[in-house]
């Protein structure tokens, strides 16, 4: 089933943008690690079949819902996803298959800052205080 949700093509990919695994400890190694690409794949399958993480097959996919949630959660603050999609940009702007003149732009996913940005002095709008009577 991996081979079907990560093939050879797609792996060849991303494999070298992942970063590399540390080295287990000799004394208390604890458990075997899941692989790279078994990991991907069950990424791949929580994003195909839109199925929360607990309900991961490991025995079709080869890892719990939980490990590929972890992965994924350190591919992202590795950074790995961004370099991805730049690499592929790059890849179909050299094939020529990138046509930039029907896009789209959408800021929903930009933070809106509270209050905006502020181009000059605000101007006081509140009522002016009451003349003195002494």
């Amino acid at each position: 089933m991996t081979t079907d949700l990560v093939p050879d093509e797609l792996w060849e990919r991303i494999a070298p943008l992942l970063p590399k695994r540390p080295a287990r400890r000799k004394r208390h190694p604890g458990r075997l690690p899941v692989s790279d690409r078994v990991a991907l794949a069950g990424i791949i399958y929580v994003l195909r079949k839109g199925v929360a993480w607990r309900d991961v097959p490991s025995e079709v996919v080869g890892c719990s819902g939980v490990t590929a949630w972890r992965r994924l959660r350190d591919w992202t603050e590795a950074g790995v996803w961004p370099r991805l999609h730049e690499a592929l940009l790059t890849e179909l702007r050299a094939a020529g298959s990138l046509d930039m003149d029907d896009a789209a732009i959408d800021g929903s996913h930009i933070r809106a800052l509270k209050g905006g940005l502020m181009s000059g002095r605000r101007r006081w709008i509140a009522a002016a205080p009451a003349p003195s009577t002494m």
